[in-house]
């Protein structure tokens, strides 16, 4: 790190540093201390804020510049991938099995990654948030067996995307762009993906400056939606209706 970032105050409710201030080296590290409290972690991706742990330091929080997003409507599948689907028969459905994703989440591997940051503590915090109807999962089934999900936190009518994972190729697509369809038919215009990689570009993935994307994130999560499951309002649809275009 080329300078210490900022010491959170220990009450959760304590408002988060400008994200101006965030480092440049690493990108976006603002902050570092704090827990995770769910009103604190709420508070955090209000301010467009994620927390990303690391070995060997205290909670460090980010807040990249620019922002990697989807927009709801541009999440683009392969040709090719889309033209399988037609004869897929794999379910989607959502919060039917938020730990299992999230457990999976943590075990998938990662290209030029040692370990996860999905911690012991971040699996509890999260599952104390989708208890509470803030964090949600989005499911792809084989069967009765995962074949991939997604999971993230819903303010308002932004969703920010934390991890996901195939158990078979292509489950991670399907769920990344039924979570995007479902989201775009609800009005919600921007899915956070947090930072670049290749794989999220691939699928449409495009870099927003932090100040336009806070300004976007500000006008989404105060937009009222109620919090809770999500399974009966998502419902439970082929994975074969993401063949159309």
């Amino acid at each position: 790190m080329s300078q210490p970032p900022i010491l959170l105050s220990p009450d959760p409710d304590a408002p988060f540093p400008p994200p101006e201030r965030a480092l440049r080296q690493p990108d976006g590290l603002l902050a570092m201390g704090g827990d995770l409290s769910p009103g604190r972690l709420l508070n955090a991706y209000r301010h467009g804020v994620f927390p990303w742990p690391s070995e060997g330091y205290p909670l460090l929080w980010w807040c990249p510049d620019p922002r990697t997003v989807f927009r709801t409507d541009r999440v683009r599948l392969p040709s090719k991938f889309r033209r399988g689907l037609r004869q897929c028969d794999w379910t989607v459905r959502a919060d039917t099995a938020f730990a299992e994703v999230i457990a999976a989440c943590a075990r998938a591997p990662r290209p030029h990654q040692d370990g996860t940051w999905i911690t012991e503590d971040m699996l509890a915090a999260y599952q104390r948030l989708h208890e509470l109807g803030h964090a949600h999962s989005v499911e792809v089934y084989d069967g009765e067996r995962l074949a991939g999900g997604i999971y993230g936190v819903a303010i308002g009518r932004m969703f920010f995307g934390e991890s996901m994972f195939s158990a078979r190729s292509g489950g991670s697509k399907v769920a990344l762009a039924a979570l995007a369809r479902r989201l775009h038919e609800w009005g919600w215009p921007l899915l956070d993906g947090q930072v670049e990689n290749p794989h999220l570009l691939s699928l449409g993935a495009e870099s927003m400056p932090r100040a336009a994307f806070l300004a976007e994130v500000a006008a989404l999560t105060a937009i009222a939606e109620p919090a809770g499951p999500w399974t009966g309002r998502f419902g439970d649809w082929p994975a074969s209706r993401l063949a159309d275009r």
